[in-house]
């Protein structure tokens, strides 16, 4: 998969190899991704920039950690042949400010926060979900615990009862 990555409103730091760990490790855990024909777009923005994603696109008037914007339909990608065109696969948008405080309140780094939230974008695009009932939410999660761990990062969800 191609990635586009665009770094605004953040703060020092190595991001953009950061951001390649977190697509490498999606695609460990979710072969659909693994397809070259694929591209994404990520932006690491402000929480006003994702705002105004949310309130425009999702009718959210509110900023959030991170938005995900699908272009394919899951039976889609399971479907995309190997060789042809390009196919975009999606948008990603990383709020800082919010990304920032739940680290923080959560006692681990920006990086490895922004890494979680990079992976679960991911697997929002290759059409996971965990909305609409426990069952998703825990295979969605297990997906990003395993893709966090070929990274070193712990479970982000460990501390719930």
């Amino acid at each position: 998969m191609e990635l586009e990555i665009d770094v605004e409103n953040w703060p020092e730091g190595n991001w953009i190899v950061l951001a390649e760990r977190a697509v490498a490790a999606g695609i460990a855990v979710e072969p659909v991704l693994a397809n070259a024909r694929l591209s994404a777009s990520l932006l690491f923005t402000s929480d006003a920039e994702v705002h105004e994603l949310n309130r425009e696109w999702r009718g959210k008037d509110k900023p959030t950690n991170v938005l995900s914007f699908p272009m394919l339909e899951r039976e889609e990608l399971r479907d995309l042949a190997p060789d042809g065109p390009p196919e975009m696969l999606g948008d990603l948008a990383l709020a800082c400010e919010t990304c920032a405080r739940e680290a923080a309140e959560k006692g681990i780094s920006l990086e490895d926060h922004a890494t979680h939230l990079i992976v679960h974008g991911l697997l929002h695009l290759a059409g996971h979900d965990h909305v609409d009932s426990d069952e998703q939410a825990e295979a969605m999660e297990a997906l990003e615990i395993a893709a966090l761990a070929k990274l070193g990062i712990a479970d982000p969800y460990g501390d719930r009862n």
